[in-house]
């Protein structure tokens, strides 16, 4: 729902530019111009009653304006890089007349055979976008960890980070993740933060606590905070994961056998309860194996000076979509993938499920598996 309402400086700038530039391209017939201008009066319609009204209309009638305008909102930002790219063709051609005669010679045809390529491309993205979220990836890891035991040799970890359980992640989309996980046969399973996306109402009302009921895994399902349980309705946020049969840590430490230790810190946003990892490890053996659940990847430096062997982050979605990746690498140490600091070893996922209208371009919504070898 955040997302959608701050869409509405895209739907105030790009959709006039797309509209001219557009309209500047097609055909002088009505028949081309006139459902050209109703397409925009529609989506700009549906998109400021979903902004003024949201809190009284029906779930799905919302969830549904959601989803159109999502939609316009992802395939408007690349038709907007497209037309910048031509932008810049076009002044340049002003200056050194660099375009062959073929095409300044029929400008009028070749700016409606843009337009139309625009288009098909643009489309043809968003389909491939949406099925990456739809069907995630399951990246396999091999490590090895420098400490061990003598009655655990491996262990077998399938992380999920970022579910954001709500609007647009639904019961079908959850059972998919969960068939996707038991197929894996791990010894554990770890939900990274973000695992409902703003409120509770959705997951409960779909009792999607009862999909998770069924994530199959002999040493058990551990959960952690991530900033979006911090949006809204917390406490029954809380009580639902309570339901879920998973354990929650925040600030805690587990053994879930006896050979290694699982931390799950809570979530950076609340930094001022939030305990340091010394005081957590306070009367760890760090002899045996360490792997902290930790949202936000701000803590390498922490879990490297405190001999922690594994760290597991999500929160960044590695951008989610193109160009953003390329901004994540100025904001973290490692927005994506595996990472080693010292003899700590970390991984970032870019996360299972999604934030906003459900496309992917340049990211993968992925699940995790993590085949550790214990020395």
């Amino acid at each position: 729902m955040k997302v959608f309402l701050q869409a509405i400086v895209a739907q105030v700038l790009l959709n006039p530019y797309i509209f001219w530039r557009g309209y500047q391209a097609l055909p002088q017939k009505r028949c081309w111009r006139v459902p050209y201008a109703l397409f925009f009066i529609v989506e700009l319609t549906l998109y400021f009653t979903g902004f003024f009204f949201h809190t009284w209309l029906p779930d799905n009638l919302m969830i549904a304006i959601e989803k159109i305008c999502g939609t316009w909102y992802i395939a408007s930002l690349y038709i907007t890089l497209c037309l910048l790219v031509l932008e810049v063709v076009r002044i340049t051609q002003k200056r050194w007349q660099w375009l062959p005669r073929l095409i300044t010679a029929h400008w009028g045809r070749m700016k409606s055979l843009c337009f139309l390529l625009i288009v098909l491309g643009v489309s043809i993205l968003m389909v491939k976008a949406h099925r990456t979220v739809m069907y995630p990836t399951v990246r396999s890891l091999h490590l090895t960890l420098p400490k061990g035991s003598s009655t655990r040799d491996s262990l077998t970890i399938v992380m999920m980070s970022d579910l954001h359980i709500g609007e647009m992640v639904d019961k079908t989309l959850v059972q998919r993740y969960v068939q996707l996980a038991n197929k894996q046969h791990p010894d554990m399973v770890v939900l990274v933060g973000d695992i409902l996306d703003y409120e509770s109402r959705f997951a409960e009302k779909a009792h999607i606590e009862e999909d998770l009921q069924r994530l199959q895994a002999p040493l058990g399902v551990y959960m952690v905070y991530g900033n979006h349980e911090y949006r809204a309705n917390r406490h029954a946020k809380n009580r639902w994961f309570r339901k879920t049969g998973a354990t929650l840590l925040v600030d805690s430490v587990v053994m879930p056998d006896s050979t290694f230790y699982l931390i799950g810190r809570d979530d950076y946003v609340n930094k001022r309860r939030r305990k340091p990892l010394h005081a957590l490890m306070a009367h760890v053996d760090t002899t045996k194996p360490i792997v902290v659940l930790d949202h936000q990847p701000w803590s390498f430096a922490e879990l490297a000076m405190n001999g922690v062997d594994l760290g597991l982050y999500g929160h960044t979605h590695y951008g989610q979509l193109w160009p953003y990746p390329l901004l994540m690498h100025a904001v973290y140490e490692c927005p994506y993938g595996y990472y080693r600091k010292g003899h700590t070893q970390y991984y970032v996922s870019s996360g299972i499920g999604f934030a906003g209208p459900p496309y992917r371009v340049g990211t993968a919504s992925e699940l995790v598996v993590l085949h550790i070898k214990f020395r």
